[in-house]
Formats: C-alpha cells, structure tokens, sequence
C-alpha cells in the first residue's frame, strides 16, 4: 500500500513541535535538498523514498504516513522513548478497599 501522507517535524524556536504533512515528498523537497533514495528499509513501501539533507528518515508512521524529523526532533524522542516508564498499578477491587479488614482479633482469641 502506498504511503499517502508525507509528515515534517521540525522544532518551533519556543521549543514546541512543528509537524507539517504533505500529500507528496515535493512538499518537503521545496525546503531541503534530496540527497539520495532509501534503499534498505525494512518497510518495503519506504524503499525508494527521498533521503534529504539534515533530515532522519524515512521512517514509518502508521499504515501511511512517512515520516522525517530534524535531528534534534529526532533525539529528544528517541530519549523519550527510552526511558523506563513506571510500572502500571494494578488496582484490585473488593476486600482490599475496605480499611483494617481482619486487623482486630476475633471475640474467642481476645485476652
């Protein structure tokens, strides 16, 4: 299946993400320069795609987005997407709500 959406994240200069998408790689070759073709992606639909100058790409987004970031975009999501995330908590419902269930001692075991 072809890709359909050609995405641009760059980074605005107040730091927050620009993305702009594109109905074609020539939206994106009119501000940088194509530098080559990609030519081992695990993607099949990629190979081919531009490779441009000062760009991380192509890279999959989706079904049918492709993707580039500026290499700053690129590495502060790759941090981000490395660290550790909190393990999930699992909340139980039930007898485990009630507080102190059980903590006194029964009527025949008191002192």
């Amino acid at each position: 299946m072809p890709k359909r959406t050609w995405r641009l994240v760059t980074r605005a200069t107040d730091g927050s993400l620009v993305i702009r998408d594109f109905d074609s790689a020539e939206g994106i070759q009119r501000s940088h320069l194509q530098v080559g073709t990609d030519d081992c992606s695990v993607d099949l639909d990629l190979r081919g795609a531009p490779v441009f100058r000062k760009l991380v790409g192509p890279m999959p987004e989706g079904r049918d987005v492709v993707r580039y970031e500026t290499p700053d975009v690129f590495e502060a999501m790759t941090k981000e997407w490395a660290l550790p995330r909190p393990p999930r908590r699992r909340v139980r419902r039930g007898a485990a709500t009630t507080p102190d269930a059980g903590s006194e001692p029964a009527p025949d075991q008191a002192g």
